[in-house]
Formats: structure tokens, sequence, C-alpha cells
């Protein structure tokens, strides 16, 4: 199955953007699930028919799901506070009740990923469209995946596990209580979780389709969007320029705007695969109107734009780490090496890269942004790497 992540600033349209490719999709024979955390239900305004907390056909070939939020917290709660009921009791808690738990913020974004993993692990579908949040959000919430793992296995190392008949003893030992068992049960079954979801990210058949209102502002905003996608390693496949003006039009007033919008497209077509959707003269409402939208293809999009990291060996013997970083500053750049592993920073967007095998027995020997990539030398260290005589 086919996953298309669709994302823009806020106001650009990617909602709209997103009910017209799953229209198209679904209207060209494809079975398509339209996912979306949309509070406002955005997806079911443009549609004409409420989305909902399950998933119900919209169209022939085309369904919709909007995850409640609320409901998924109340029952992970009420679940764990049957689990931990003897404790709980003991501290002389007082239960709370379904009726009076609502979702803590957060809770919209896992519950979203959780669906992302449901939707794209099933069967029924041939295609997943899924309305992210604006560009800034969306890209957070797509790292925390890998985030929350990480944070796991540094709070609950999974090699600690084989020590679970002597905890006991060393609580004792120790004078502090050790972490049952339950607890490590449970971070593996989230360990799990997180990595089927960022499985599905990682998959060769998911990208991401950035929409856009041509612009001075639309341009800072692909270029920044670019930066974030590069750094985590995402693919896009195309970038939907969206509310396009007719080049013709008797309307003079439309000059200046236009003009504006033509140079944004000309930068824009030289870097991505462009696709232009034009402006209606009136905000969407229908399938009729989405249709009219013209979007791209879901099933034959273009080759995507992929930003791989590379490391090369240099004429000097020192290793070359190409880290891609469309669109980055390097005034807004920082890079700290912390035991096997990179902490790149990149104006708003922060990553921590694992380093492969190869480069964890090189010292760092000095960094450097050129042409849009972050080229970072690395020097074998001879205690790693014995030389011969």
């Amino acid at each position: 199955m086919r996953t298309l992540l669709i994302t823009g600033p806020g106001g650009s349209g990617r909602t709209t953007v997103a009910a017209a490719t799953a229209l198209q999709a679904a209207r060209q024979g494809t079975r398509t699930l339209l996912l979306s955390a949309d509070r406002t239900d955005s997806p079911g305004a443009a549609l004409g028919k409420p989305t909902g907390p399950t998933p119900a056909d919209a169209a022939p070939n085309l369904t919709t799901w909007r995850p409640d939020a609320g409901e998924d917290f109340r029952n992970d709660l009420l679940a764990f506070q049957d689990r931990a009921a003897s404790a709980l009791d003991l501290l002389g808690a007082s239960r709370l009740e379904g009726e009076e738990l609502t979702p803590l913020p957060g809770a919209e974004e896992l519950a979203l990923l959780r669906a992302l993993r449901d939707a794209a692990t099933a069967e029924t579908y041939d295609l997943l469209v899924v309305d992210l949040p604006p560009t800034p959000h969306a890209l957070a919430l797509l790292a925390l995946p890998e985030q929350l793992r990480r944070y796991l296995s540094r709070l609950l190392p999974a090699e600690r596990q084989a020590a679970r008949a002597l905890r006991p003893v060393l609580g004792r030992l120790a004078g502090v209580p050790m972490p049952s068992e339950r607890l490590y049960e449970t971070a593996a079954r989230w360990d799990l979780e997180l990595a089927a979801v960022e499985a599905v990210l990682a998959d060769r058949a998911t990208t991401v389709r950035l929409v856009a209102e041509p612009g001075p502002a639309g341009t800072d905003a692909v270029r920044t969007a670019a930066t974030g996608l590069a750094l985590r390693g995402l693919r896009a496949d195309a970038l939907v320029a969206n509310r396009v003006l007719p080049d013709a039009s008797p309307d003079t007033w439309l000059a200046a705007p236009t003009a504006q919008q033509r140079k944004a497209l000309d930068e824009w077509r030289t870097t991505y695969p462009l696709h232009e959707t034009p402006h209606l003269g009136h905000d969407p409402r229908g399938t009729d109107d989405l249709a009219a939208l013209t979007v791209p293809g879901a099933g034959d999009a273009p080759r995507p734009v992929e930003w791989p990291m590379t490391d090369r060996l240099a004429d000097d013997g020192v290793i070359v780490w190409h880290i891609p970083l469309p669109g980055a500053v390097r005034d807004e750049l920082d890079l700290i090496r912390r035991g096997d592993e990179l902490v790149v920073t990149v104006g708003p967007f922060h990553r921590i890269v694992p380093l492969p095998s190869a480069l964890r027995r090189c010292t760092v020997d000095g960094a450097a942004l050129r042409d849009s990539e972050l080229r970072i030398r690395f020097t074998p260290d001879p205690e790693l790497w014995p030389r011969g005589s």
C-alpha cells in the first residue's frame, strides 16, 4: 500500500488538496482511506460529508477517518488504572471515572500516529492519504516515534531485563525499589508500536507532498519545510502550488499578485516536481469543486526528491559524511558529537543521528556547509583503526 503524507503552511489549503487527492484516486478505482486529525473536520466540509471517529464510506472506494483522541486517551488511562490498582489503593489515590477525563496535550498526535500505523498495515486499502497538521507541527509529529524510542532505550535499556531474577535481591541491597517486570513489558510494547510507525515512515512507498500558495511567504515556508524533511530523511514526491491565479485576467488589480506568484513558481520549478492547482475564485466545497482542482495523481506521482546521508572517502584518507540540508543557513546550524551520535540543529529542527559503525571509530576533524550539504570530516582514530608498519 502507498502512503501519501500531505502538509504545508497554515492556510495553504493542504486539507482541501488532501481531500481532492483522495477523491481523485477513489474515482480512478483505488481503494483509498483519507485520514485526518483536524478538530474542525475540514476534510468533511470539503467533501460535503462529515468524517467520524471510525472509518466510514464517503464515496465509492473512498473511506474517511478522524480518530477520536479523547476516546483513546480515556481507554489508555482507565486501563492503566486497572493495572496499577494495588499501588494506587496503597497510596490512597482516588480513582478517576471515564466521564471526567479529557485528553492532555499530545493525545491527538499519538492518536494520529496509532491510526497511521493501523491503517498502513491493514490490507483493506491501496492508498492512504494523511492530512497532516501545518508543516512545523507535522515535522515534529513525524519525529516523535524516533525520539520516544530513544528516550525509552536510554531510560529502560532492554539489556537490563536480563537481571530480572536479581531485582528483588538488588532492591534489598540498594534499599530502593527496582523497576518491576511489568514496567519493562510496557516499555517493550511501546517500543514495538513506535517501531511500526517508524517502519511506515521509512517505507519506500511513503512520500510527503507539500502544499503552498506561491508567493514570498510560501517560498520561505517551502524552503524551511525542505530543510526539515531532509534532516529527517523523508521523501517529497511533489510540491503543489495551490490557488494559482490565471495569467490572463481583465482585472488589472490581479497583475501584481500574479507576477509575484509567477516569480515563486519559476523558483520552485527548478527544485521540485511542481504541480499547479488553479484558484477557483471561492473556497472549494463539495466533490464537484474538489474535482475541478486537478491535483496531481496519487498513483503515478513523479520520482520523489530524496536527501540520503552518505559517507565518502576523500583523497587524503579522511571520511566525509554528507548530510543534505537544502535551505539551511550557516548561522542557524549547530553540530555536536556525543558518543556514537551526532546532534544536528538547523533553525527550528533538531535531530540526534546515530553514526554509522565506521564513523564511530573516527574523530571529527571539521565541518562545513557547502552546496546545501553539511559535510563533516572524520579522521580514523589510530587506536581503533590500526595501521600496518
